[in-house]
């Protein structure tokens, strides 16, 4: 009668054996789901420290990141970006970033080689080259002001607004890996700003084409054209500045207007960084009477405008352009260059 008793007795041990294994499981279990949770909720609860270059970059990611991150543009405005050093603030924003977004193609090498250092402290730091992710290497466009032999392409994607729209799409793919619980506000955002983009493209579109054939040609002191003239059928007869943005020789300029003599140029468009004494230069010694300025980095009106954005610079481009060529901006001015991320 004992057997029964001790089997009875050892069954029993191993039913609380068991069980208080699987206590013990379900408490490391819960305790460990808690840990993910809370971990998962910092992640999601934090707002990413986004940090860019040029203005109109800054820009296209404010229009996806909207009120969700915090955004520094590091190069002001109307600086030279081409040669711009991060002082010493900005290596320190450039350290404490979660995500930085610059266009690449070799424009912000200075800030790429800060964010390769910061690594050895912050692995957390991602860096995302826009227009390295927009164009393949076969794609690249080298000329007078970026030459082939230097190996460095023209970098001016993002006057184009389809490489623009191919910008805001990069930005929000980025921020959806690395923020999900704001995903849908992304989507959003993304979704209405490219669709002011598209009509942005339609109206240059147009625009461009009212302007004579013979007329569609470009000399720009500052050469970061190259992306946007073969979109609408225009042409860069040639640009003013140097490779290694000095100012031209004599032989040079010289050269540029029998170019323009030679090609019937009817426009030179100076930059708004640098000087426009060569471009008045040229204009007077070539005949042709009207300068305009174009912008590839600084964005119109004052912080606060309407029309301090990356569309209120092409807006304000097209003007500048399309009308001293013979076109007109008609199809541009239904165009609201606000910004239309949501609050």
């Amino acid at each position: 009668m004992s057997k029964p008793f001790f089997n009875s007795s050892k069954s029993k041990s191993k039913s609380i054996l068991c069980i208080t294994f699987a206590l013990v499981l379900s408490i490391l279990f819960i305790g460990s789901t808690n840990f993910e949770s809370s971990q998962n909720t910092f992640a999601l609860n934090k707002t990413l420290n986004v940090v860019t270059s040029v203005a109109p970059i800054t820009n296209i990611v404010k229009n996806i990141g909207g009120d969700k991150i915090n955004l520094i543009g590091l190069v002001p405005e109307g600086v030279n970006s081409h040669t711009y050093e991060p002082v010493p603030s900005d290596i320190v924003k450039l350290g404490e970033a979660d995500l930085v977004i610059i266009n690449g193609l070799y424009l912000e090498d200075p800030m790429e080689r800060i964010v390769n250092t910061s690594l050895n402290t912050n692995r957390n730091i991602q860096l995302l080259k826009l227009g390295d992710n927009t164009v393949s290497p076969t794609e690249w466009v080298f000329d007078f002001s970026f030459p082939r032999d230097q190996g460095h392409p023209n970098p001016h994607l993002w006057l184009n607004p389809i490489y623009a729209m191919k910008f805001a799409n990069l930005t929000k793919d980025k921020l959806i890996e690395m923020d999900p619980n704001n995903s849908a506000y992304y989507t959003e955002n993304a979704d209405k700003y490219v669709t002011l983009l598209k009509k942005l493209d339609n109206g240059i579109k147009e625009a461009t084409q009212s302007v004579p054939p013979e007329n569609r040609k470009l000399i720009t002191y500052h050469d970061s054209w190259a992306y946007f003239a073969p979109r609408y059928n225009m042409t860069v007869i040639g640009a003013v500045q140097p490779s290694d943005f000095s100012e031209p020789s004599p032989l040079d300029i010289a050269k540029l207007i029998d170019q323009i003599k030679a090609e019937n140029v009817s426009a030179i468009f100076a930059s708004e960084v640098f000087s426009n004494r060569i471009t008045d230069q040229i204009a007077d010694e070539s005949g042709i009477e009207i300068v305009q300025t174009l912008s590839d980095d600084a964005l119109p009106g004052n912080l606060t405008a309407p029309n301090h954005t990356y569309v209120g610079m092409m807006l304000e481009n097209m003007e500048n352009m399309i009308v001293p060529l013979g076109g007109n901006v008609s199809s541009l001015s239904d165009i609201n260059p606000a910004n239309t991320y949501a609050p």
